[in-house]
Order: structure tokens, then sequence, then C-alpha cells
């Protein structure tokens, strides 16, 4: 099993951990609905994208549902 030679120090251990950091998530504002969104994603609310309508909503009748 490899053991390391010398122990590693806290500022080289902070070093290598600093790569890990999670960056900051680039939000939008919806034009249509207000709401916030991921940029080049459809929104989830209402399914537009780029200001065109993609996806449509698939209403549940209460057969289906039971």
């Amino acid at each position: 099993m490899a053991v390391p030679k010398k122990k590693t120090s806290k500022s080289r251990r902070n070093m290598r951990r600093s790569h890990l950091a999670l960056g900051k998530v680039n939000v939008i504002v919806d034009s249509q609905t207000g709401e916030y969104k991921l940029p080049h994603h459809v929104s989830l609310i209402d399914g537009t994208y780029n200001n065109r309508q993609v996806v449509t909503k698939k209403i549940e009748t209460e057969e289906e549902v039971a």
C-alpha cells in the first residue's frame, strides 16, 4: 500500500482544495413569466425557449390520474 513519505501541510492541503469551490449559478429573468431560469434552457413554467413555445403541457384527465 502506498504511504506518503512526508506529512502534507495544512497550507498545501488547502491550496489543493482551493479548486474544489463551487461557482455561482448564472440565472436570468424570463421575459414572459418574470421567473428565474437558466440561460439556454427551456422555461419550466410555460415551456418556452427564445420566446417560442417548444413544449406543450399534457393535460391530465381524472381517468388518467385514478
